[in-house]
């Protein structure tokens, strides 16, 4: 045994990721050869005693496993290593390999979530000369213009092309060591924040000019659209949020489970499956949405002192708009009247809604026209809003209160600026009810009749069901609401009436909502906003407001109670919703300043 040739692998893990470490070990030894004698170490913080004798089982004459603790090296450094979303700090750990392991000229680092389909000392054999590594370009990196050009701009490589993936790396430590990498990483963490990939982006920045690229076939990664033949495939890694154990739409997932099958940690990984809600498969998709955003803002900021002078302005150099000045100061005139639910925006005047001027169910095929290209400019312009930092959605709390909700239903939500109705259909079009079913949106007349420009067309066209002093236009619409939720979709209606722009208190409600739920026998979902102030400085000269979506429990109506009753008690527990809401983030009780006493 001691003729064999000797590899030497490391892994990074914590306790969460020890069922998956066990899967690709479970692919890794089922390939491995008699000719070589392989070195495990896992490198940790915090894996428990049970965990590693079940991933000792993995040992064989020729594969020794060793669990290193680096609770001692670490706390060194600890305060310096920045990480975020879904990282943790073990995924640092393979950058201290070249001093912690001064025995080792050449070393594999691989991360856990992956699947191997070959002798993986093939890889180890590949000889990368005098580079500092050996390292396969990154998949997701090669199909992403904002991604690519936030590798070029900002984290320097010469071509995307050339940007590798950390997570499966041949290590040459002695040159590593001679280059003094360790010394040179530890500066950079002092002077240059990579917030996108971290580690990685440390390691492309350092090691550049300096790489041996690999075939592509070493580190293939699942992602919608990249697909291989099998005898293609010699390591599978199921990067980013690409996991089998949380999502069915992952290409190669079939490798996953093959292996996953044969290991003892089977049953619990499907119960985390079947257990990982819609809630947190939005948080994934929300995770992708933001590492693009944060990349376009890191390439933003480049050439300008790493400052977006587009959105990180100072507060004192833009000068507070003074029709939003007015705006606030009407607004506390009204909370001071208690007239709630009069609008504080200075609308066009209403032209009256007649019948014909309006096909609420697009039947026309005009208006079917209309409206798919309106939704399609409003979703182009949401996304950019995203992008710009205009609209900026911080966190969705109850999204499975939405998903729950099969017969469609009438959602509510407060009043406090023209985008908000962005943020909840935006909410709403992610989820799995929103990929079958329409939200439409209860607007003012004045909006649907008589706005102007841009708004005005996606007010009049993007699944809006205006509202008229019209008593015929009125009873089609009554008509358009009934086929609408008959049809299991969801309308969305501001009970309070008034939009009170940057408004946090819940306003008292009108019953309109709640008799539309009542009279068609479906749920109010009461979504209530509440927000904080970003360090973002928008043009109007205000702090940009950070949105936190709250998706409570649906309210069905009280058979046993008339619809009077039923519109008081939905009406009423709606508003009692927000309240509690508003008063558990803002860590206030609600009141009012009006001399009416409401």
């Amino acid at each position: 045994m001691n003729n064999k040739k000797v590899i030497p692998i490391f892994f990074a893990v914590d306790d969460y990721y020890i069922p998956f470490l066990a899967v690709g070990l479970q692919s890794l030894v089922e390939h491995s050869s008699e000719e070589y004698e392989y070195l495990i170490k896992i490198l940790n913080t915090n894996v428990s005693e049970e965990n590693k004798k079940r991933i000792k089982k993995y040992e064989k004459e020729n594969i020794n496993i060793e669990f290193v603790d680096l609770n001692y090296y670490i706390k060194k450094v600890k305060d310096k290593l920045y990480t975020r979303d879904y990282y943790t700090k073990t995924t640092y750990f393979r950058l201290f390999l070249p001093e912690l392991y001064p025995q080792y000229d050449k070393v594999l680092y691989l991360d856990s979530d992956i699947i191997i389909l070959e002798d993986i000392a093939n890889l180890y054999n590949i000889d990368i000369g005098d580079n500092l590594v050996g390292a396969i370009p990154d998949d997701i990196i090669q199909n992403g213009k904002e991604l690519q050009e936030y590798v070029e701009k900002v984290v320097g490589v010469a071509t995307y092309k050339k940007y590798f993936n950390a997570g499966i790396i041949v290590m040459n430590l002695d040159e590593l060591r001679k280059f003094k990498f360790q010394e040179k990483f530890l500066h950079l963490l002092e002077t240059i924040k990579f917030p996108v990939a971290q580690d990685q982006d440390y390691l492309n920045r350092i090691c550049k000019g300096r790489v041996k690229y690999i075939d592509n076939s070493w580190d293939v990664m699942p992602a919608p659209g990249r697909n291989k033949k099998d005898e293609e495939l010699r390591l599978i890694h199921y990067n980013l949020t690409y996991k089998p154990w949380r999502r069915d739409d992952v290409p190669y997932k079939e490798f996953f489970w093959k292996y996953a099958n044969k290991t003892d940690f089977f049953e619990e990984i499907q119960k985390m499956k079947e257990s990982y809600t819609e809630a947190e498969r939005f948080k994934d998709m929300e995770t992708e949405k933001d590492l693009i955003n944060l990349a376009i803002q890191e390439s933003e900021c480049v050439g300008d002192d790493r400052v977006d002078k587009k959105s990180l302005i100072s507060e004192n150099n833009i000068e507070k708009s003074k029709d939003r000045l007015e705006i606030l100061e009407k607004i506390e005139k009204l909370e001071l009247e208690g007239k709630f639910d009069v609008d504080a925006e200075n609308d066009p005047p209403t032209i009256i809604l007649t019948p014909d001027k309006v096909d609420y169910l697009k039947e026309k095929t005009t208006s079917k026209l209309k409206t798919k290209v309106a939704n399609a400019v409003a979703q182009n312009f949401a996304n950019e809003l995203l992008k710009k930092k205009k609209l900026i959605i911080k966190e969705v709390r109850g999204i499975e209160n939405l998903e729950g909700v099969k017969t469609g239903g009438i959602i509510t939500c407060n009043h406090f600026n023209p985008f908000d109705s962005f943020t909840v259909e935006m909410v709403f079009n992610r989820t799995e009810v929103g990929k079958k079913k329409k939200l439409y949106k209860i607007i003012r007349e004045g909006n649907y009749t008589n706005f102007p420009g841009f708004y005005g067309f996606l007010f009049r066209n993007c699944n809006t069901l205006p509202l008229s002093s019209n008593t015929k236009t009125m009873e089609k619409l009554l008509k358009a609401i009934k086929k609408i939720l008959e049809n299991k979709d969801f309308i969305l209606i501001y009970p309070e009436q008034s939009m009170w722009w940057n408004y946090k208190k819940p306003k008292p409600l009108k019953d309109g909502a709640f008799k539309f739920a009542v009279k068609n026998d479906v749920p109010i979902i009461p979504i209530f906003i509440t927000m904080e102030e970003s360090k973002i400085i928008g043009e109007d000269g205000f702090p940009v407001m950070e949105y936190f979506v709250n998706i409570e429990k649906p309210i069905y109506k009280n058979k046993e109670l008339t619809d009077r009753e039923n519109i008081n008690q939905m009406r009423d527990k709606n508003f009692a919703i927000w309240k509690e809401i508003y008063e558990e983030f803002y860590d206030i009780p609600l009141k009012y300043t009006t001399l009416t006493g409401k």
